[in-house]
């Protein structure tokens, strides 16, 4: 039998009725390929080369290499397109990625030739992505998951899911609050109440069984960003040892809509009239299109801290080490879930139904988080006096993510789900640099990133725990770059441009796969590509 992991946790306990899931947390741990363009066009290899306004991001002691003070601002168009499927999607949008200015106060010393700092605003993701997508011949149903979890979960039954006069199922009970949404749904006609989870006898039925066939869609609508302010600090000893730290502001706004639709036929629904006490399920000549559709808005404020150092032994070699200490944020969640249901049978529509969380209202609530911790090692060689070759290697510790409440305290049962799904990532970047002659430089860059997740996961060995009102989760496997870049200087005044490519391979699931006694029951996924294209220009200045 497969390891299982039980999804006690569905939709959260009251306690986590705001927070994020484990796979959440992970998307807003997430960062890009941005920066300058002469970075950006080396695949960001530039750990043990400093000298750009880049660094403050990623090895802030590069920023003790600089002898001159550096401003500059750097603009992209990128050109984003996502195929779930068969289905592809296009998005074109316009950003400012980087400003930045480093200071070089040269001192009269040889042994600390110079102290410089420096200020800048980089984005470090840009949450947007669009795709829609069709799954045919589904083998079960969302409602199946969310009433096989309600009832799986020990201490909830039935009652728990009743709006009282002195009772809100989704503040005064433990019960999950997609299973309460799903659950006792007002109809078109008076007084009318149906599910599209609904209890049979003593257990909860969902709307697919024996004979049930059917259909599934869906939409993922992401937009925001994550951008960080650094204030950075650093210089050099003896032109050999270079040394930085640096302060990071992180602002993050992200808003998702996630729709998930079934059409089924011959599902199990309440007949329209219905007997509460009785609970009749019809399911000869039936169909049912439901769907489930999220709202989400977080917002949040982290700080962060970096150090780093690049060593000079010889001319022609230099080594860099940085650390990132994790993000630590307080975060905001608004959201909003809404289901819907039609039922028909022998081509009669019977009833429409449709409930809103929490009353119909948005609900609002504050956690904090705090992101994997990372190390970097570089290493970079100077071919005589045009060229240059760089290489780094990124550790991400994807299983030291931690969620808590508004006070800081870690909430234990997340954290056992981190250290269940996830795996440190880890990332390679080369890049290289021809200059033609004083004036312009060529470039190119490769990156790549692994997985975060273990392997259980994507081999759907593990019930995914989440939380709220989203059953859905969404993971990448890869993430690859290709770059290339053109650089022009003419005394202090610097222009360079980039191309990058971007390739990612995700994984979108409706919903957990369910491992228990009875055995495997799959889930609805898909497979999601990203293929971006984005072209950036810096101007600066050094003087």
């Amino acid at each position: 039998m497969k390891k299982k992991v039980f999804a006690l946790l569905l939709c959260g306990l009251p306690l986590m009725i705001n927070a994020q899931d484990a796979f959440d947390v992970l998307q807003m741990s997430q960062t890009e390929l941005r920066g300058t363009s002469r970075f950006q066009s080396m695949a960001g290899a530039f750990g043990a080369l400093g000298g750009d306004l880049s660094v403050l991001t990623q090895n802030p002691g590069g920023i003790g290499v600089y002898r001159n003070s550096d401003l500059g601002v750097t603009m992209d168009l990128g050109f984003n397109s996502t195929k779930a499927g068969v289905d592809k999607m296009n998005q074109t949008k316009f950003n400012v990625n980087n400003v930045g200015y480093i200071g070089a106060i040269r001192l009269d010393s040889e042994s600390v030739p110079n102290l410089n700092f420096g200020l800048s605003y980089n984005r470090l993701q840009s949450f947007n992505r669009h795709y829609v997508g069709g799954v045919a011949n589904i083998p079960t149903s969302m409602s199946n998951f969310i009433a096989d979890e309600f009832v799986n979960v020990p201490g909830f039954v039935e009652y728990d899911l009743y709006w009282r006069d002195d009772y809100d199922p989704y503040f005064d009970g433990n019960a999950p609050w997609a299973a309460v949404t799903t659950y006792d749904m007002p109809t078109n006609n008076p007084d009318g109440y149906v599910g599209i989870i609904n209890a049979n006898g003593d257990y909860m039925q969902g709307l697919y069984g024996n004979g049930t066939t059917g259909d599934a869609y869906y939409e993922v609508d992401e937009r925001g960003h994550a951008d960080e302010y650094n204030i950075a600090f650093g210089g050099n000893y003896r032109n050999k040892l270079y040394f930085g730290l640096d302060f990071g502001i992180i602002d993050l706004d992200y808003k998702s809509y996630q729709a998930y639709e079934e059409s089924l036929r011959n599902p199990y629904i309440m007949a329209d009239d219905v007997d509460l006490l009785e609970t009749p399920i019809i399911n000869e000549n039936t169909r049912a299109d439901w769907g489930l559709y999220n709202y989400l808005h977080t917002e949040g404020t982290g700080v962060n801290f970096k150090f780093g150092l690049i060593w000079r032994p010889t001319q022609a070699l230099r080594i860099g080490a940085a650390f990132h200490t994790p993000t630590f944020y307080d975060m905001r969640d608004t959201y909003y879930v809404e289901a819907k249901l039609n039922a028909y049978q022998d081509n009669n529509h019977l009833y429409r139904a449709s409930k809103g969380s929490n009353n119909g209202f948005d609900y609002s609530g504050t956690y904090t988080i705090s992101t994997p911790w990372r190390f970097m090692g570089s290493v970079a060689g100077v071919i005589g006096t045009r060229g240059l070759v760089s290489l780094d290697y990124e550790y991400v510790a994807h299983q030291t993510m931690r969620i808590g409440d508004d006070r800081g305290n870690n909430w234990p049962d997340v954290t056992d789900n981190v250290k269940t799904y996830f795996k440190p990532s880890h990332i390679i970047r080369l890049g290289g640099e021809y200059r033609i002659n004083p004036n312009w430089s060529l470039r190119a860059g490769y990156s790549i990133k692994t997985s975060q997740v273990k392997k259980g996961v994507d081999d759907y060995d593990y019930n995914i725990a989440t939380v709220g009102t989203n059953p859905t989760y969404q993971y990448d496997n890869t993430v690859q770059h290709i770059t290339c870049g053109l650089g022009y200087r003419y005394k202090a005044f610097y222009a360079d441009m980039a191309y990058v490519h971007k390739m990612r391979e995700s994984v979108y699931n409706a919903f957990s796969p369910i491992n228990d006694e009875l055995g495997y029951e799959p889930n609805v996924s898909a497979d999601v590509k990203d293929n971006n294209n984005r072209i950036s220009l810096t101007l600066g200045v050094r003087f």
